[in-house]
C-alpha cells in the first residue's frame, strides 16, 4: 500500500508538472495571448490523471504469481482503457473510428517501444547480477 500510495503522489506531480509545460508551451510557441480556462483545467486534469495511472500501474509487473506475458497484457489493457478514456472525454483524440484506429495504432507502437526497452535494460541488469552472483 505505501508503494501505491508513493508512486501515486509522484504520478500525480509529474501529470502536473507535465501539464505546466504544455501550458508554457501553448502559451510561447502558440503565441496565445488568452487561454480558455475551462479547457485548461480540463486538460491539466487529464494529464495528471495520466500521470497518475502510468505510474500506479507498472506495479502490475511486480506481481511475482503472474507470468511476464499476463502482466504485459494486463498492464496494456489498464492503460490503453484508462487513456482512450480519458482521452476520448477530454477530446485529445475525436470520437470516431477513424480517430481511435489511428490512435491506437500509434499507441500500440509506443508502447511496444517503451516495454522493449525496459525488457531490454531489466535483461542487461539481471545479465550483470549474474555475471557478479558467478564471480564469487
Amino acid at each position: 500500500m505505501k508503494t501505491f500510495l508513493v508512486r501515486s503522489i509522484l504520478g500525480i506531480f509529474f501529470g502536473a508538472f507535465l501539464a505546466l509545460v504544455t501550458i508554457f508551451a501553448v502559451i510561447y510557441l502558440g503565441e496565445k495571448d488568452m487561454l480558455d480556462s475551462a479547457v485548461l483545467v480540463k486538460n491539466a486534469l487529464g494529464t495528471v490523471f495520466c500521470g497518475w495511472f502510468f505510474t500506479v500501474t507498472p506495479l502490475l509487473f511486480e506481481n511475482e504469481k503472474l507470468t511476464l506475458p499476463i502482466q504485459t497484457a494486463l498492464h496494456f489493457l489498464c492503460v490503453a482503457a484508462l487513456y482512450f478514456i480519458a482521452a476520448f472525454v477530454i477530446g485529445w483524440i475525436p470520437f470516431t473510428v477513424k480517430g481511435f484506429i489511428g490512435m491506437l495504432g500509434i499507441f500500440i507502437v509506443i508502447y511496444a517501444i517503451i516495454w522493449f526497452a525496459f525488457f531490454t535494460y531489466f535483461r542487461q541488469q539481471a545479465a550483470k547480477l549474474n555475471e557478479g552472483l558467478n564471480d564469487l
